[in-house]
């Protein structure tokens, strides 16, 4: 495990050293688990009691925080942001491959970058394109004339269908589909007719996808997801779904086809979003938001009804069942109370 002075590490961070400076810091840790050696961070103030039992040897916090710190520190205006900076400074997670395995199978005509890594049993199909130092994980699929930007990395058993894109510096996690058919179907008599998916999938720069996510090629037109989107794991794109730049989807979430939303949101686990509508820019959904309509005003958005006993859900349960037959009795009411 490599080794970083606190010292060094300030000025990285663009912090304030408090404290002495060579002391060695070989990773980060929570502020319960933090031993010597190792640094933490207090980013909210309701647990600056904690810090007199901390083990940690230096530790990132504000300065209004600070007079609660026995040991180093380095002081910031955004603990959180610091740490997420700090982390990417100290990564210790392997490159999902490292050069070209043996057993990787790359059609000649695929068009590599400098510095491309290709692992154990992949398979680059004919016309792909891949930039300088893309890595692809063992087991994964890359169809034909696919084409991965500068950077961009994908763990194992990720399958990229034919002709879809990705741009720079993207990261995909294991076992995520991109651009398998969407669901497009007619009807005829009973008997479902399959409708050829004929778009694609383009994906901007900078874009990271969890673990398990499928998102589906457009009908016709692409599916687009923006530059710097987010997207948790075990997510459902629906074909024709336009992404933002910026946005980010919590884990569960489904959306429906022919979706568009807005730039800088943010969608909440299991979150369920219909189809053929509009989501603005800045809309917060919570999680398990059920979005029926379209949304035309930034805010935050929830639906559902919160985890109760569940005797007390029985009859909240009626009461919801009733609201009908309650409605008509009241406008009743009214009517009878305004001939009055």
């Amino acid at each position: 495990m490599s080794l970083i002075r606190l010292a060094d590490l300030a000025q990285q961070l663009d912090a304030e050293l408090h404290g002495d400076g060579s002391v060695a810091i070989s990773g980060i840790a929570s502020m319960q688990s933090a031993q010597s050696g190792q640094i933490t961070f207090l980013s909210n103030s309701r647990y600056r009691e904690q810090l007199a039992e901390c083990q940690a040897s230096a530790v990132v916090l504000t300065q209004d925080d600070l007079p609660w710190c026995r040991s180093a520190a380095l002081v910031v205006k955004n603990p959180y942001l610091t740490f997420a900076r700090m982390a990417q400074l100290l990564d210790t997670t392997p490159k999902p491959a490292d050069g070209i395995a043996a057993s990787a199978v790359i059609d000649a005509s695929a068009r590599l970058g400098k510095n491309v890594a290709v692992g154990a049993n992949a398979v680059i199909e004919s016309g792909a394109e891949l930039g300088d130092n893309v890595i692809i994980g063992p087991g994964c699929f890359v169809g034909k004339k696919a084409r991965i930007g500068a950077g961009t990395r994908l763990w194992a058993n990720v399958t990229i269908y034919h002709e879809v894109q990705l741009g720079c510096d993207c990261l995909v996690q294991s076992g995520t589909v991109i651009g398998a058919d969407g669901f497009g179907y007619a009807n005829d008599r009973g008997n479902w007719i399959k409708i050829p998916q004929l778009g694609s999938v383009v994906i901007g720069d900078r874009v990271e996808i969890g673990a398990c996510t499928t998102i589906d090629r457009g009908a016709l037109d692409n599916t687009l997801i923006g530059n710097g989107v987010i997207i948790d794991n075990q997510c459902q794109i629906a074909h024709n779904v336009v992404i933002g730049d910026n946005t980010a989807v919590a884990g569960g979430v489904i959306m429906a086809g022919s979706l568009k939303i807005g730039r800088y949101c943010m969608i909440g686990g299991a979150s369920v979003i219909n189809g053929h509508m509009e989501i603005c820019d800045k809309v917060t959904v919570t999680g398990m938001g059920m979005v029926m309509r379209p949304i035309t005003e930034p805010g935050v958005y929830s639906s559902g009804i919160p985890l109760q006993p569940n005797k007390t859900w029985r009859k909240t349960a009626a009461l919801v069942m009733n609201i009908d037959d309650m409605s008509k009795r009241l406008k009743a009411v009214e009517r009878k109370v305004g001939k009055d």
